[in-house]
């Protein structure tokens, strides 16, 4: 069992991959009039991160109950940030881009996001040509689609699993349905894992490959999260923590090498505190 650790990443999250190449892809034109993006968190750092890095501004619509670390680690990179009700986050972002001639940078159903996040499925291939599965969180879907969309084109015999919160499990409505189903926000401590739904390009590409979901409680992303920092030494947020979640209580046993992807890192920290205690 090995771990892909995008909790290392330079913003504490994969989502660094796709919004610097989306941002990256944009024009000189297109980067002058800023960018516009609605997240919960580490896609809008990324985001801001990366148009700090490009030379565009970022506005990023959050919801008002978005975790501290996320909020400071956007402003950290001059991000500017619009707080609303969780629901209203897209249609925010949508009336922003209209009014102030914004770019859209979408968090996860987008062609250049997807390949950004296709690059970490990439790399596992070349450092572990012998891998047999691959699992990864899943909850719009970016990650698992960029995953699907380079074990198609590379090694099509790996198997790829997205794991996803018991509380909202998009991905096993979707693939029972044969399209996304929208969901209300549901709570759970996997608050990166919960838009109303998969995109529905990301599932274009998902519905490829996987075949299958496997859910986790919240339950058992805290002890993953408690097993991940006192056996491993690593700080990873309950939303990067359901593949070894998924691991630790049966719901996937290994028979090859196998790759789990923490995603990120960025966790409040009273609610590390409290699930490593």
């Amino acid at each position: 069992m090995w771990l892909k650790c995008e909790h290392l990443q330079p913003v504490g999250a994969f989502k660094m991959r796709g919004a610097y190449t989306a941002i990256s892809r944009l024009s000189d034109a297109e980067r002058a009039r800023g960018v516009v993006t609605h997240s919960s968190g580490n896609h809008g750092h990324a985001v801001a991160y990366a148009a700090k890095l490009l030379g565009t501004h970022a506005v990023i619509v959050m919801p008002t109950n978005a975790p501290q670390v996320k909020i400071e680690g956007i402003k950290r990179h001059g991000g500017e940030i619009v707080q609303v009700p969780r629901e209203d986050r897209e249609s925010t972002a949508l009336r922003l881009e209209r009014e102030r001639n914004l770019v859209p940078v979408p968090p996860y159903d987008h062609a250049d996001v997807i390949l950004g996040q296709s690059t970490c499925a990439l790399e596992i291939l070349d450092d572990l040509p012998q891998v047999t599965t691959i699992m990864t969180p899943i909850g719009g879907g970016g990650l698992l689609a960029g995953t699907s969309a380079t074990v198609a084109a590379l090694k099509p015999s790996v198997q790829v699993y997205g794991v996803e919160p018991a509380a909202s499990a998009k991905l096993t409505a979707a693939l029972a349905e044969g399209h996304p189903v929208h969901f209300a926000f549901a709570d759970t401590i996997a608050d990166g894992l919960i838009p109303p739904s998969i995109g529905s390009l990301t599932f274009e590409y998902i519905r490829r490959v996987v075949k299958e979901a496997i859910r986790v409680t919240d339950e058992e992303i805290a002890v993953a999260v408690k097993f991940l920092f006192q056996k491993m030494g690593l700080r990873v947020e309950p939303s990067g923590a359901v593949t070894v979640a998924a691991l630790l209580h049966g719901h996937l046993k290994p028979t090859g090498t196998t790759v789990g992807v923490l995603s990120g890192g960025n966790v409040d920290p009273e609610l590390f505190a409290r699930l490593t205690a």
